[in-house]
């Protein structure tokens, strides 16, 4: 009996561990024209709950700590969220480490603008489409606001080794200059700008050719994500099920579920979290310890990274990551070398400075999580029983020494016993 009472404790526990999810729906339709879009997201691991986004008991935080790990808001154009739900309280759970994936569209609504804008992503007016004559699809109906889109950034973390081209059908954005953030995650052609379809162009748009963006992403200081998609109907089961063809190219199957489905872990931190482990750090030869180094010792440092990969930790696998030494400024800068288990080390000499130093790994590469870690050390000088007892440097000034005393014997000798011959008249 106690035995299950415990496997029951333990099951409940782990399945607590398990991330929380909560879809906001626009309404009751959304379930059935997204069904693939939320089959695919209750298959990654994560409890998901489903509310409508004008429900009174509508809530993302209680007792000031936030109810669930990540939010996917699928109701471009609501005009106001239930339980006085405002942006700012959409922003604060992003700045208390919340994930946040919203869709908009032609018909977007101003909560949806809101939000984007205080993230770095300008959302266009509503009525308003991405279009472009060039690269539209042959089930256009005239307007040319359905595009094929193929312009994908190159981080693999975020949309996968080889994305195919996806259907796009919503309204434009434009990423704010002065936010470094910003990550264009899929961009318009060269051809393409944001209009009306129905009105003559007497302004000048909100953004045309690449600038255009058509979903945007941005990653947080303290490494939340948020994910803008300009289209709802690109992730819905009609254009999952679609193919794409231009009018100058051949009928393909549309990626755009492929498309949402990396985006969507990238989101949600399935794909490219990262996070270290043991820091070891000791003398070549010698086991880790906290006894401070002297200076010249040959040093040797490791990390164990890790990565989150289709929802699982393994070992993090990359090139460019890099250990300083650093007392105010680097010291030594050298490349980790990993190994299969995701160790990363480096062996170095230690400066020949003492004083109080830091081992310190600071990795901030697009898509992934920004990882820091510093370790602090002590250098000392040598002992005075320490140093070699005769320098190398310093022969000259041995000869010196000794030549000067040799000459002195010399001198000695010669006036103590030398006398000169008595002269004669």
């Amino acid at each position: 009996m106690m035995r299950n009472l415990l496997l029951l404790v333990a099951l409940a526990t782990v399945a607590t561990c398990r991330p929380r999810t909560l879809v906001i729906l626009e309404n009751v339709l959304t379930k059935e024209t997204h069904s693939s879009f939320l089959a695919d997201l209750g298959e990654k691991d994560t409890d998901v709950t489903y509310k409508y986004a004008t429900d009174s008991s509508l809530t993302i935080k209680k007792y000031g700590e936030r109810l669930y790990d990540s939010i996917i808001v699928l109701a471009p154009s609501v005009a106001a969220f239930g339980n006085a739900l405002t942006p700012a309280d959409f922003l604060d759970f992003v700045d208390a480490g919340g994930n946040l994936l919203m869709t908009a569209s032609n018909k977007v609504g101003e909560p949806i603008r809101e939000i984007a804008a205080e993230v770095g992503v300008e959302i266009d007016e509503a009525g308003t489409s991405v279009i472009d004559h060039m690269n539209y699809d042959v089930t256009d109906e005239g307007d040319h606001d359905l595009i094929v889109a193929d312009d994908f950034t190159k981080t693999k973390v975020i949309v996968g080794d080889s994305p195919a081209p996806v259907l796009f059908k919503g309204v434009g954005m434009a990423a704010d200059s002065d936010n470094p953030l910003v990550i264009d995650i899929l961009k318009a052609s060269q051809t393409a700008y944001s209009h009306s379809p129905d009105q003559d162009i007497l302004e000048y748009p909100l953004a045309i050719g690449s600038s255009l963006l058509l979903v945007a992403g941005m990653q947080a200081r303290n490494n939340a994500r948020v994910v803008v998609l300009g289209s709802h109907d690109m992730i819905s089961d009609a254009f999952y099920n679609a193919k794409t063809q231009t009018v100058r190219g051949a009928a393909n199957e549309a990626g755009n579920r492929a498309f949402a489905s990396a985006v969507t872990d990238w989101a949600l931190k399935r794909n490219g979290d990262l996070r270290f482990g043991a820091v070891k750090h000791n003398k070549v030869g010698e086991e880790p310890s906290d006894v401070a180094y002297r200076i010249t010792d040959d040093a040797e440092y490791s990390i164990t990274i890790e990565e989150m990969q289709n929802g699982k930790w393994v070992p993090f696998q990359a090139k460019d990551v890099q250990m300083e030494f650093v007392r105010i400024d680097p010291f030594v800068r050298a490349f980790l070398v990993p190994d299969s288990a995701g160790v990363f080390k480096a062996t170095f000499k230690v400066p020949d400075v003492y004083g109080v130093f830091q081992f310190k790994v600071n990795y901030d590469r697009t898509g992934y999580t920004h990882l820091y870690s510093t370790t602090q050390v002590s250098v000392r000088p040598f002992r005075h029983t320490e140093y070699e007892r005769f320098i190398p440097s310093a022969y000259p000034y041995y000869a010196s020494a000794f030549s000067m005393m040799g000459g002195l014997i010399v001198f000695s000798f010669i006036f103590l016993y030398h006398q000169d011959k008595p002269k004669t008249e």
